[in-house]
């Protein structure tokens, strides 16, 4: 019972009703970025740094939030370049055949007080799979221009093969090089847009 309760979809007692509105994501103060295990040794990290994306969020009933993001397979930066265009390249996410990958939410649910779990579908290639974004909603305020912020961290693991992300290499001692588990990190910053805005 103590379980269904703490699972339960988020309800009118969800104390954020004031984050109701619609906040674009700020690219400058977010991140998007992944960990791979790498000759099954270390973990490798990258980034994308161009992306864009609304949150449509309720505050009085979260489970009625939405979120869609997208992303430009292009902007990916791990600290190596010729890693970088490997991973772009045609053996992994072929950003020149496929520009964007984009997330679009299809439910959230609330797991604990400021946890959430939303899950939607995250688009590679052609290929769209649903997935699951563990969320920690890390506050809200208004930033130094007044606008109204709101943040969130979150994670997700993923098997990059499901989305035909299979490229692979053996080691002399035994394994592969690359995991094709990966796991997402993500940090949101967004501002919530006003009419203002659009003046």
């Amino acid at each position: 019972m103590l379980k269904n309760h703490r699972e339960a979809t988020l309800s009118s007692i969800y104390p954020y009703e004031t984050l109701t509105g619609i906040y674009s994501i700020d690219p400058a103060h977010s991140s998007i970025g992944f960990s791979v295990r790498h000759a099954m040794i270390t973990n490798v990290r990258g980034a994308f740094t161009d992306f864009e994306g609304v949150l449509k969020l309720d505050g009085s009933r979260p489970d009625r939030s939405e979120a869609y993001v997208s992303v430009q397979t292009g902007s990916l930066d791990t600290g190596v370049r010729a890693r970088d265009e490997h991973v772009v390249g045609p053996d992994f996410l072929d950003a020149g055949l496929f520009p964007l990958m984009t997330f679009r939410s299809t439910r959230i649910v609330r797991t604990d007080d400021d946890q959430l779990r939303m899950s939607g579908d995250l688009r590679i290639k052609d290929i769209e799979l649903p997935i699951v974004i563990d969320l920690e909603f890390g506050g809200a305020g208004r930033d130094a221009y007044g606008k109204k912020r709101v943040g969130f961290e979150g994670t997700a693991t993923l098997q990059r093969s499901d989305w035909g992300l299979s490229w692979n290499t053996g080691l002399e001692t035994g394994g592969v090089l690359i995991s094709d588990k990966v796991k997402l990190i993500l940090g949101i910053s967004a501002v919530q847009f006003d009419r203002a805005d659009a003046a």
